[in-house]
């Protein structure tokens, strides 16, 4: 599978631009500022119905417009597919695969595999719980449309939970069926959400921890610990245990959305006790592992797009990531960089073909 061609139309600082790309590798060199990760962040938008960097769809619109489109055209399994994502402010975003819409974005994920690697990764070590969530959700779902959609009904069941206990302390009420009626639907999708969470992670771990060993010469022992409340206790007795302490805080305090990833080095965290060249390289093989897993299962290369790549690897370890292409363990890259001498060299080893584009 790789994108042909590329057309966008008042996406973010890009008023109109076009492009054609090599099936293997392509190259997007500028200055900062100039929309190099833009147009990555366009090919991500293609997707999964929406920018890796800005969720707020209305945010992602040229100043000097009120609506953007982003059309691509891709080769997969040697027939073509036409996405297009359009917006316009204040209505509903569209997403359109060879000229019929979605009814629901959520049917679009995992057809168009995609991995970004980017220096906004940084925010899964530091960020809170919810940014690992959505790397392993968002990994999981590109292949589970069934684990997407308990996703989806649990978070809507957990916002309705909440609103319901809200409307007990402002009318200083309670309404034990109804409460039971969404206890009962959060224990059953909870409970599947936690066991296909376990099982993901029984497969993901062993790929990133030889990811990792590949990148830094087996220097380091690292782990992904997963952090679940239903380790403990079923999700029914969590919320049973916790109902007072959910009528005070008006919100649900327990459940699979407060799981978590423990990302550790040497048996500690290393958010606290690695180094930047640590951090780096864990965050590399991470994204190299979901690449690897999300391969495994689709079967399809994922398009794999590296933002500002050197700012996390020497030269030396890009050029290896790059290589894999020639051995087809890699399909279509996108690299984006300050420096076109520096990339082309890198590029050039590989032996592929190549188109550098210069903004």
């Amino acid at each position: 599978m790789h994108l042909q061609q590329l057309h966008l139309l008042n996406y973010k600082n890009l008023k109109t631009a076009e492009f054609e790309f090599d099936e293997k590798i392509n190259c997007l060199v500028g200055n900062n500022g100039v929309g190099k990760t833009n147009v990555l962040d366009s090919i991500y938008h293609l997707s999964f119905g929406k920018s890796y960097f800005n969720p707020i769809t209305s945010q992602n619109i040229n100043h000097d417009a009120d609506f953007f489109v982003v059309d691509g055209e891709f080769l997969k399994n040697d027939k073509a597919e036409k996405i297009l994502v359009s917006a316009k402010k204040g209505q509903k975003k569209i997403i359109k695969r060879n000229n019929k819409a979605y009814d629901k974005v959520s049917d679009h994920i995992g057809f168009i595999p995609c991995v970004i690697i980017s220096p906004a990764d940084r925010d899964l070590i530091i960020e809170g719980s919810e940014t690992r969530r959505k790397f392993m959700d968002g990994v999981i779902s590109q292949s589970d449309p069934v684990y997407l959609n308990k996703l989806l009904q649990y978070t809507k069941l957990i916002s309705q939970r909440n609103s319901l206990l809200k409307y007990f302390a402002a009318n200083n009420t309670f309404e034990r069926d109804t409460l039971d009626v969404y206890n009962l639907q959060l224990s059953s999708l909870g409970q599947d959400l936690f066991e296909k969470r376990k099982q993901f992670l029984k497969e993901f771990i062993p790929i990133f921890n030889k990811r990792y060993a590949d990148i830094t010469n087996n220097k380091e022992q690292v782990d992904v610990v997963y952090k679940s409340q239903l380790f403990e206790n079923s999700l029914s007795g969590l919320l049973e245990q916790n109902l007072q302490k959910d009528m005070a805080l008006q919100y649900t305090s327990v459940g699979t959305h407060k799981d978590d990833l423990s990302f550790e080095i040497a048996g500690h965290p290393i958010k606290k006790f690695g180094s930047q060249g640590q951090q780096k390289s864990f965050l590399v093989a991470l994204k190299l592992a979901q690449f690897d897993f999300i391969k495994e299962v689709s079967k399809v290369n994922p398009i794999l797009l590296l933002d500002d790549i050197f700012d996390k690897l020497d030269e030396n370890r890009v050029a290896h990531i790059v290589a894999l292409v020639a051995t087809g363990k890699l399909g279509q890259i996108f690299i984006s960089d300050t420096h076109a001498d520096r990339t082309e060299e890198v590029v050039k080893r590989s032996g592929q073909t190549y188109k550098i584009f210069k903004l």
